[in-house]
């Protein structure tokens, strides 16, 4: 590393930060956030970390005061940064899938599309984007930023809301159906672009990222070994759904194979019964650490 050659990281606070840790730590890299502190310490002396907001990030990035960071497509979209989009890394605070920017109005409204809101006020944390939105379909609405609690402001306070949702649990709860999904969004991994067009920092921008998005592949596979009689070899082979191809040894004994394999945990319940049956023994089901493809 070139002397005080530093990479300037900023990691999500909120609804993320756990999360983004967690992720942090299947890859490698352990953060320490304590107190009040917005500087975590982190175990690679070539990274200081910031915790930022998710929905300031991209501007920090943008300007240069952080050199990568962590944040939703949904808010480089609301800033229209101009940032490198690096990976996207599909988790969430509560899952592993993308999160949905929703128009949504009361159970008993008589809004069903967005153009029954003409003339009407959208409460939303997502104000610019929002605009942009209806600005685009001539749809004429005043849209007033939330601080917060926004499912509840309809009817009395709004006549609509643009709201995230993960599962639409809140909404349904506060008696709001969604009549419009406005966007689907993920975590990015973005950076600025005079460190993108560094040589070290794009490096190590590259680094976080193989190692992040290797770590989340195998938050969801697993590897699978076991043994077989070379005359059931096709059949088992036949069976596996494979990430790329199953690898296949032979055993001391010259009439049995090792194979060994990765595939998605959730196929996992349906493939081992089909193995036994196709002739494996000894099967064998581990956990990964990082998939690096």
């Amino acid at each position: 590393m070139p002397a005080g050659n530093k990479l300037k990281l900023g990691i999500p606070k909120g609804s993320l930060q756990d999360a983004t840790i967690a992720l942090f730590e299947s890859a490698g890299w352990h953060i320490y956030a304590s107190g009040r502190s917005y500087f975590p310490t982190i175990d690679d002396i070539e990274i200081e970390c910031m915790l930022v907001r998710a929905q300031e990030m991209a501007r920090y990035v943008e300007h240069g005061a952080l050199d990568a960071g962590l944040t939703g497509n949904d808010w480089v979209l609301e800033n229209q940064s101009d940032v490198e989009r690096v990976t996207s890394l599909t988790y969430s605070k509560a899952s592993r899938t993308r999160v949905k920017w929703v128009l949504a109005v009361p159970e008993d409204s008589p809004f069903q599309k967005p153009e029954d809101l003409a003339g009407k006020t959208i409460a939303t944390e997502l104000v610019e984007f929002s605009k942009r939105y209806f600005a685009e379909r001539n749809i004429p609405v005043k849209v007033e930023f939330s601080w917060g609690a926004t499912e509840v402001k309809p009817p009395m306070l709004a006549d609509a809301i643009v709201e995230v949702t993960e599962t639409g649990s809140s909404l349904r709860a506060n008696r709001l159906r969604i009549i419009e999904t406005l966007m689907e969004s993920e975590t990015q991994l973005i950076a600025n672009r005079t460190a993108w067009a560094d040589t070290w920092k794009r490096n190590k921008i590259e680094t976080l990222s193989l190692m992040l998005n290797g770590a989340m592949a195998a938050q969801v596979q697993v590897g699978l070994m076991l043994n077989v009689e070379k005359h059931n070899l096709d059949a088992v082979l036949n069976v596996l759904p494979a990430l790329n191809s199953p690898t296949v040894n032979n055993l001391r004994d010259a009439n049995w194979m090792a194979v060994n394999t990765i595939l998605d945990q959730s196929t996992v319940r349906d493939v081992i019964p089909r193995l036994k049956a196709a002739g494996g023994t000894g099967i064998v089901e581990y956990p990964l650490s990082k998939v690096v493809l």
